[in-house]
C-alpha cells in the first residue's frame, strides 16, 4: 500500500492536471476510512503537507475533497499529532504555494465569510483540538496565528457569517475541547468582554446539536472556576435559569412553587420539551452541580426552587449517567447546610479509600 501512496503524492499537487487529482484524492478518501489506512498515509509528510495545499486551490471539488480527508485523518489521535507537528520536507515537490501549519490554514478559510469550505476546516479544528494534550499546542498556535479569541466569538456568534452557506456550528466544540485550560477559560470569563453573556442564548439553540453542546460543554468548563461563581449567578450573566431552562418540560407547578421559580421558568408553554441529548443533560447537571461548591450559592439555588425541576426531570430521566448526575445534585441541594458542615465542598478532603468507594458505586450504577 506504501507504493501506491508514494504514487498518488505527484498527482496531488495544484497544478496537476484535474482529472488525474480528482481519480487521487477518491483514493486516499477511501483510505481515511479505516484506521489502517490512516496509520498508511500519515507516514508520508509529503502527502500531508500537499492535502493542505490543495485546500487553497481553485477548483472547489478538488478543495472539499482535500479538505473531508483531512477532516477524516484529523480525527485520527496520532495523526492530529503529526499534523499538529507537520514541517514540509526538504524532499518535498515545488509547490505553488507552500502551505501554512495546519491551524494558521484552517483559521484562514474560517474567517473567509466566502469560503466553501469553512465548515470541514472548523471540523478539522474541533478534532485537533480533541486530545487533551494537543490543546494547549492548538492555543498557543492560534495565538501565534494573528486571529484573537474576540474574532473567533464574534465569528461564532454573528448570524450567518459566511455569506456562501457555511454555519460554523463546529466551533462550539472547538471553544469547549479549548475551554479545558483555564488561559481560555480566563478569556471567556472576563467581565469586560461579555463573552458569556454572548454563549448563553445557544443553550437552547434548536438548530444544531453539535453548536448547543459545544456552548453547554465550554459553560460547563467555565463553572469550574469557583471564583467567578457569584458573578455568573448574579444579574448581570444570570446563568442559572440558562442551565434550568433545557432541563425542565412541561409540568405544572402550583402557585407557590412557580413564584420561587426564576421568571424565565415560570409557566412554561404546553409544547415545552426537554434537551433530548443525554450528554448535554449531564453537562448542564455537572456545571450547576459545580455551582452548589459554596455555601450561600448553594442557598441562593435552592432558594431559585431549582429542586422542583430536578425532581420532574428525574421522573422523566431514562439514561443512567444522566440519572446519576441529577442525583448528586438533589443529594447537594437536600441536605441542610449544618450535614454538610463545610462552606466549600471543594475544600473538602475525601479519604482516598472513600473516594475509591464511591467511585466503583457510580461505575457499578452505570452498568
Amino acid at each position: 500500500m506504501t507504493d501506491s501512496v508514494e504514487e498518488l503524492i505527484k498527482f496531488i499537487q495544484i497544478g496537476a492536471r484535474l482529472d488525474l487529482k480528482a481519480v487521487a484524492l477518491e483514493h486516499i478518501l477511501g483510505l481515511t476510512g479505516s484506521e489502517s489506512g490512516i496509520a498508511t498515509l500519515i507516514q508520508h509528510q509529503i502527502l500531508l503537507v500537499s492535502l493542505i495545499a490543495l485546500l487553497d486551490d481553485s477548483h472547489f471539488p478538488t478543495a472539499k475533497d482535500s479538505s473531508l480527508c483531512l477532516v477524516n485523518i484529523s480525527a485520527n489521535e496520532k495523526a492530529a499529532e503529526r499534523l499538529i507537528d507537520l514541517e514540509i520536507p526538504t524532499n518535498c515537490p515545488p509547490l505553488q504555494s507552500p502551505p501554512d501549519n495546519i491551524v494558521n490554514t484552517v483559521l484562514k478559510f474560517i474567517f473567509d465569510p466566502e469560503s466553501k469550505i469553512a465548515d470541514p476546516c472548523c471540523m478539522i479544528l474541533s478534532n485537533l483540538t480533541r486530545p487533551s494534550h494537543l490543546f494547549e499546542t492548538v492555543i498557543d498556535g492560534i495565538q501565534k496565528s494573528g486571529k484573537s479569541f474576540d474574532e473567533i466569538i464574534s465569528v461564532f456568534t454573528k448570524k450567518q457569517y459566511n455569506r456562501v452557506g457555511a454555519n460554523l456550528h463546529y466551533l462550539g466544540p472547538v471553544l469547549s475541547n479549548l475551554s479545558q485550560s483555564g488561559r481560555v477559560r480566563r478569556y471567556i470569563l472576563d467581565k469586560n468582554k461579555c463573552v458569556v453573556q454572548r454563549l448563553l442564548p445557544f443553550t437552547e439553540y434548536r438548530e444544531s446539536l453539535v453548536r448547543r453542546g459545544g456552548v453547554v460543554g465550554t459553560l460547563k468548563n467555565c463553572c469550574f472556576e469557583s471564583d467567578f461563581h457569584d458573578w455568573l449567578l448574579s444579574e448581570e450573566v444570570d446563568i442559572l435559569p440558562r442551565f434550568l431552562l433545557p432541563l425542565a418540560g412541561n409540568e405544572e407547578f402550583d402557585e407557590e412553587d412557580n413564584d420561587k421559580l426564576p421568571l424565565d421558568l415560570q409557566y412554561l408553554p404546553d409544547n415545552k420539551i426537554r434537551e433530548e441529548d443525554p450528554d448535554i443533560r449531564c453537562m448542564l447537571l455537572e456545571g450547576l452541580t459545580q455551582l452548589c461548591s459554596k455555601r450561600h450559592n448553594r442557598e441562593f439555588i435552592r432558594d431559585k426552587n431549582t429542586y422542583v425541576i430536578l425532581r420532574e426531570l428525574h421522573k422523566w430521566e431514562k439514561d443512567r449517567k444522566a440519572l446519576l448526575a441529577c442525583e448528586n445534585l438533589v443529594d447537594i441541594l437536600i441536605r441542610v447546610e449544618e450535614e454538610i458542615g463545610a462552606d466549600n465542598l471543594k475544600e473538602i478532603e475525601v479519604p482516598e479509600h472513600l473516594h475509591e468507594g464511591f467511585k466503583k458505586a457510580d461505575e457499578e450504577f452505570l452498568k
